[in-house]
C-alpha cells in the first residue's frame, strides 16, 4: 500500500520583550535557576497578572505578516494541567478567541512554491523548566521561564513531508525575525516546534491518527524526528497494530521517538476564561499604528529583487532569508543594472555566505563590507580581473588588505584585455604547438583546452579567458 504523511505544525516563538507576559520580571537569558521568578510568576497568593502591551503589539505584528485577521476582541483562558513546572497549575492561554486566526505561509521548495495555511496565533505563558541532569535520580525545578512571553503559531495539516515541514519552519523562523518579535534563537529556547504527524492510504481524505513531537529546537532534528515517525508509523499499520493519540519525546542520540504519555484533547484541559484578566481589544487605532510601523515583507522584496535584477525564485529567497542579508544585498547592488546586480547575487550567495559559515558569522560580521563587493563586482564586470583572480582579491579584502582596486594593484592582478598583445602571445604559443593544433582541428577537443592553458601561462593568468578563447578559435579557424 501507498501511503501519504499529513504534517502540521505548532511554533512557539518567544516574544522579544523586556518583561514577562502579566509581570514586570525579565526575560533575559542566562540567569542563575530562580533568581527571575517574581510572585506573580510563581503563583503567590493574592497576585493579579497584568496584561504586557509589547506582547500584544508583536502578536498583531505578526498577524498582519501573514495576511490573518485581527480579532478585535480576544479572550486568556486557563488551560489545566499540573506539572511540577507548572506553578500555578494552569496555563493562561488562549483558546476559543485568539487574537489572530488565519493566514498564510508560502514555502520554497527549489524553485516551487507552495502555501501553508494557517489556523491560529495565540498568545500564552510559557511554564518552567524541570532540570534532571546532575541531579541523581531527582528533578531540580527552574521557574525563570514561568511568564515568558509566547506565541503559539499553529498550521493547518498541509505538509506532506519532512522536507516541506523544515521549509515552513525554516520560513516562519526568517519572518519572525524579520519583523522583530522573535529573536530565534533555538539554543535558548525562543523558537520550538512540535509537530504532529500522522499517515493515511494514499487517496483517502480521511486523517489518520496524530502523534505529537514536542519541543524540537533545530530543523535537523525537525527533520529526523519527522522522518523516523513516518516510518514508524507506516510499520505499525503495516504489522497489523492501530496508531494510539500520543505526545512523543525525541531521542536525538538513537534517533528514535518514544511515547511520552498519551495525547489529551481539548477538554481534557477544562479550558475556561480567565476570571483575573479582562477580554483583550485591539482598537483601530492601535492596530494602524502597528500597521504603519511595519518592514516591507520578505515576499514583496524577494519579488522586487527577482524583477529588478531577473533573480531566480530560489536565488531570491536566498537573498531574504534574512532582513540583514537583503539590506546587504539592497546596499551592494544599489544602481546596478541587472548583470552586475546578478553578479553581487552569486558573490553574496556563494563564496560570502561559504566564507561567514566557515566562521560562524552572520551577514552583520562580515569582514567584506556591501561597498568593498560591489567595487569587487565592478572589477570583474569591466573586465579588470577575471573570476579567478576576483577570489584571491576577495580573500584579501577578507583579510583586511584594503580594497579591491587597492589590492589589484598592489598585487599587479590587472587583466590583460588589450587584443593586439593577446593576439602576439596567441600567435607564439600556436608557432611553438604545431601538432596540438593539428589535433585539435582533428576534432580534439582536449587539445584546445591545453592551448588555452599555455597562453594563460604565458600572461601568468592575467589575460581574458574569453578573449583567449575568442582569438584561439579565430585564428586556428584561419
Amino acid at each position: 500500500m501507498q501511503w501519504e504523511t499529513v504534517i502540521g505544525l505548532e511554533i512557539h516563538a518567544q516574544l522579544s520583550t523586556a518583561s514577562k507576559i502579566f509581570s514586570g520580571a525579565t526575560t533575559a537569558f542566562g540567569a542563575a535557576p530562580n533568581t527571575q521568578a517574581c510572585g506573580v510568576d510563581i503563583a503567590l497568593p493574592g497576585v493579579l497578572p497584568v496584561l504586557n502591551t509589547g506582547a500584544v503589539e508583536r502578536a498583531i505584528r505578526f498577524g498582519l505578516a501573514v495576511g490573518g485577521s485581527i480579532n478585535p476582541r480576544s479572550i486568556f483562558a486557563r488551560k489545566n494541567y499540573f506539572y511540577p513546572d507548572l506553578p500555578k497549575g494552569y496555563q493562561i492561554s488562549q483558546y476559543e478567541l485568539p487574537i489572530v486566526e488565519g493566514g498564510t505561509m508560502t514555502i520554497l521548495l527549489g524553485e516551487t512554491e507552495k502555501t501553508i495555511r494557517l489556523t491560529r496565533a495565540h498568545l500564552e505563558e510559557d511554564a518552567g523548566k524541570s532540570l534532571h541532569e546532575d541531579y541523581h535520580g531527582r528533578t531540580g525545578i527552574d521557574l525563570n521561564r514561568a511568564g515568558t512571553p509566547l506565541l503559539e503559531i499553529v498550521s493547518e495539516p498541509d505538509m506532506r513531508s519532512a522536507q516541506e515541514a523544515v521549509a515552513y519552519a525554516r520560513a516562519m523562523h526568517a519572518l519572525v525575525r524579520w519583523i522583530g518579535i522573535c529573536d530565534g534563537n533555538m539554543q535558548e529556547g525562543s523558537f520550538r516546534c512540535d509537530a504532529n504527524v500522522s499517515v493515511r492510504p494514499v487517496g483517502t481524505t480521511e486523517l489518520g491518527t496524530r502523534r505529537e513531537i514536542k519541543n524540537l529546537n533545530s530543523f535537523r532534528f525537525l527533520q529526523q524526528a519527522i522522518e523516523f515517525e513516518i516510518g514508524w508509523q507506516i510499520g505499525e499499520i503495516e504489522d497489523g497494530r492501530a496508531i494510539q493519540q500520543a505526545t512523543v519525546l525525541f531521542n536525538t542520540d538513537t534517533g528514535e521517538t518514544r511515547m511520552m504519555r498519551t495525547k489529551e484533547d481539548a477538554h481534557d484541559y477544562r479550558y475556561f476564561p480567565d476570571p483575573d484578566l479582562l477580554p483583550l481589544e485591539v482598537t483601530a487605532e492601535r492596530l494602524t499604528a502597528v500597521r504603519d510601523a511595519m518592514p516591507v515583507l520578505p515576499q514583496v522584496r524577494r519579488e522586487l529583487f527577482a524583477a529588478q535584477f531577473g533573480l531566480t525564485a530560489y536565488d531570491a529567497g536566498v537573498l531574504t532569508g534574512s532582513r540583514e542579508l537583503a539590506d546587504y544585498f539592497d546596499a551592494a547592488a544599489a544602481g546596478a543594472d541587472a548583470k552586475t546586480g546578478k553578479l553581487c547575487a552569486n558573490w553574496i550567495s556563494g563564496a560570502l555566505s561559504a566564507r561567514l559559515n566557515e566562521e560562524g558569522l552572520d551577514i552583520l560580521q562580515s569582514r567584506v563590507s556591501a561597498p568593498q563587493l560591489r567595487e569587487l563586482v565592478d572589477r570583474i564586470a569591466d573586465d579588470t580581473i577575471s573570476g579567478k583572480m576576483a577570489r584571491d582579491v576577495f580573500d584579501g579584502i577578507w583579510a583586511g588588505e584594503g580594497s579591491a582596486d587597492a589590492i589589484i594593484a598592489a598585487r599587479g592582478l590587472q587583466q590583460i584585455s588589450d587584443g593586439g598583445e593577446i593576439e602576439k602571445i596567441v600567435d607564439q604559443v600556436l608557432a611553438a604547438n604545431a601538432q596540438q593544433v593539428a589535433d585539435f582541428r582533428a576534432g580534439k577537443e582536449k587539445a584546445f583546452n591545453s592551448l588555452v592553458g599555455q597562453v594563460m601561462k604565458a600572461t601568468r593568468g592575467k589575460a581574458n579567458p574569453q578573449q583567449v578563447n575568442d582569438v584561439l578559435r579565430r585564428k586556428i579557424a584561419g
